[in-house]
């Protein structure tokens, strides 16, 4: 669905395959996009307001609501930031940190655009970072049907058998299979008053995985990408993303003077039915939605 408008505009998304269920986290990160922008007009921290929120929520797969790794301890966040006043930030793989998009926003004032990994744990413990190690019942909870359903035959990510993560497990621990997949996103884009567009995304990457695999949500036109003409942010499955460089691909089509609507809907289409996709955008006169399952989402625009 899109709207029309010419002031400023908000949609923010909790993930594609996420239950609509979920749509009042995602108001509640919009109204809180919407009272960043009326204090500070500045479209990027509107963007992370809103993503701050989702992380901070605890149901979304982003935050302190990730999943676990296959080990059952482990979890790894990608978040990323980018607007058209030159901000990009990401980070892939960063371990024990809170508001991951908050780091990301950090990684924009040097010298990188992204950082991963060991190095991204310690830029966050230099600059005063706040960590967080608590893991949620409802996250140990989400990993063992995770374990249930990788022993049995239905593969949990599209194309992939699930013996694939089972031969190359490269974890610490040893695998220990018991007698739900989760691939899910959060994200805002924003049109601020003047005309600036952001956006941020942030996510606890796909389950299952192997330790160190980093998605779309970091990558720069992939998972995300702004510019003058507008501001994209995908959901999904990133190793079917990235091969489409689907948030670039959009943008690309959204420049050329598609209608929003319709440039949503023909990223979704490049997809298998198979395969869990969804997008939000806004360009400079419209704000849209588009996913091939449910995704929880919410939309402010002001005229």
């Amino acid at each position: 669905m899109s709207v029309t408008g010419t002031g400023c505009a908000i949609v923010v998304h909790g993930g594609v395959g996420s239950p609509r269920d979920f749509d009042d986290g995602c108001s509640d990160a919009a109204r809180r996009a919407a009272g960043e922008l009326a204090l500070s007009a500045d479209a990027l921290e509107a963007a992370i307001a809103a993503v701050t929120a989702l992380e901070d929520d605890g149901r979304f797969n982003a935050g302190s609501g990730a999943v676990l790794g296959l080990d059952g301890a482990t979890v790894e966040l990608d978040a990323s930031i980018m607007d058209t006043r030159g901000r990009l930030g990401a980070v892939a793989c960063v371990q024990n940190v809170a508001n991951p998009v908050l780091l990301a926003r950090a990684v924009a004032d040097t010298p990188h655009w992204l950082l991963a990994g060991d190095g991204a744990n310690r830029f966050a413990a230099a600059i005063g970072h706040p960590s967080h190690h608590d893991i949620s019942e409802r996250q140990r909870q989400a990993h063992r049907t995770l374990l249930k359903e990788l022993a049995g035959s239905v593969p949990k990510m599209p194309g992939v058998s699930n013996g694939a993560f089972l031969r190359f497990w490269n974890y610490q621990t040893p695998l220990q299979l018991p007698d739900s997949a989760a691939c899910d996103t959060v994200g805002a884009v924003v049109r601020a008053p003047d005309g600036h567009f952001a956006v941020a995304s942030s996510t606890g990457g796909s389950a299952p995985a192997l330790l160190g695999r980093v998605g779309d949500t970091p990558i720069i036109g992939a998972g995300f990408y702004a510019g003058p003409a507008g501001a994209v942010a995908a959901t999904g499955i990133g190793e079917h993303i990235v091969r489409h460089l689907l948030a670039s691909r959009v943008y690309g089509w959204i420049e050329d003077g598609m209608p929003l609507e319709q440039a949503l809907r023909r990223g979704i289409g490049l997809f298998d039915p198979a395969v869990p996709v969804g997008l939000i955008a806004v360009s400079r006169t419209e704000a849209a939605s588009h996913s091939n399952r449910d995704m929880p989402q919410a939309r402010i625009v002001q005229e």
